[in-house]
């Protein structure tokens, strides 16, 4: 079995600097590190990362907590904190929750019983959870991502949900749109989703409006047009529906259309998130932009600066709005006529 020595010899190194290469690479000349790598694959060494995990008190591990992958805005901050953790020299440990807090305790024990270095999580409810006000009193570091805490101090990576959703319900305003509404999955499970609600119904009282109750379905990424029914019906149908994901909106569009209804002649659909999938389809999305790759890359970075005892203390991060073939003003009575 080949050993470090080993390798140092036919590297033409000493046994320091074989060590290095393994541990700080960024520390050697590339010439160095490329003799002591190719003498590693020759003789077949593999580094005993256990034995130096012990030695340095760090495993080297990043924690990360998210509620499912099945929705792409999640899987893309994945991807990018795998990319900026391995630039660092960091691994990740993955667990999904399905929005439930019970299995967001269970994951996030699990993680601190294999000595994770750090815990990056998005959790359903950040201000009443009961495992992020026990982390408060452990000694590893935690960044939220995509949660807007308001009663903990812990750092996080998100939008401001709030203005982002005024914004959009602003815009629907300027339209002409006065029936408008707001969809979401269950309410309980998501303070992005509650924060992005009170957005929506100060924009609507800002203007005289009447704010509905969310119209919440029973899964975040899954509509029911028999609950929507109730609200396109009569002198006060709704002519725009704000959505609290693109998910949840591009099923909301196919929904209505297998009904009979027109995007956006008769309804005007709204996102939230601004997955790639929106643009692809027909009628193109209009939604909330949030930068996924930057959350991601920026959630690794600033636990990095965390873990180095670095202050940090992130504000929001910009939203932006794209312009959709789902949107459009409102029918007037005569388009109505004609539309049914």
């Amino acid at each position: 079995m080949s050993d470090l020595i080993s390798v140092a010899k036919l590297a033409g190194v000493s046994r320091a600097t074989a060590a290095r290469a393994f541990s700080n690479p960024e520390l050697l000349r590339q010439e160095t590190l490329h003799k002591v790598m190719t003498a590693s694959r020759q003789l077949g060494f593999r580094p005993n990362r256990i034995a130096q995990q012990l030695r340095n008190q760090s495993t080297q591990i990043i924690g990360v907590v998210i509620p499912t992958l099945s929705n792409p805005v999640f899987a893309e901050q994945l991807q990018a904190m795998e990319n900026a953790a391995k630039r660092h020299g960091y691994s990740l440990l993955v667990a999904t929750t399905d929005y439930q807090p019970a299995q967001e305790s269970e994951v996030i024990e699990s993680m601190l019983r294999q000595r994770v270095d750090g815990l990056i999580l998005t959790v359903a409810d950040a201000d009443n959870n009961a495992v992020l006000d026990a982390l408060q009193r452990e000694a590893t570091p935690v960044v939220l991502l995509n949660n807007q805490p308001q009663r903990l101090p812990i750092p996080a990576i998100c939008v401001d949900n709030f203005r982002a959703m005024y914004d959009a319900t602003c815009h629907l305003q300027r339209l002409g749109h006065r029936h408008i509404g707001m969809i979401a999955g269950p309410m309980w499970q998501s303070d992005r989703a509650r924060l992005r609600y009170q957005g929506y119904c100060q924009a609507m009282r800002a203007q005289g409006l009447t704010a509905l109750p969310v119209i919440e379905m029973p899964k975040h990424t899954q509509s029911s047009f028999s609950t929507l029914q109730l609200y396109l019906r009569g002198s006060n149908a709704l002519t725009a529906l704000l959505c609290s994901n693109d998910l949840l909106a591009l099923n909301t569009i196919g929904s209505l259309m297998r009904a009979g209804y027109r995007v956006p002649q008769q309804v005007s659909i709204v996102g939230f998130d601004g997955i790639d999938l929106g643009q692809q389809l027909f009628p193109a999305l209009c939604s909330i932009i949030q930068p996924c790759e930057a959350f991601g890359r920026r959630a690794i970075e600033s636990l990095i600066a965390l873990l180095s005892g670095q202050p940090f203390s992130p504000g929001p991060v910009t939203h932006h709005f794209r312009a959709g073939e789902s949107v459009g003003s409102p029918p007037t009575e005569q388009d109505c006529v004609l539309l049914l």
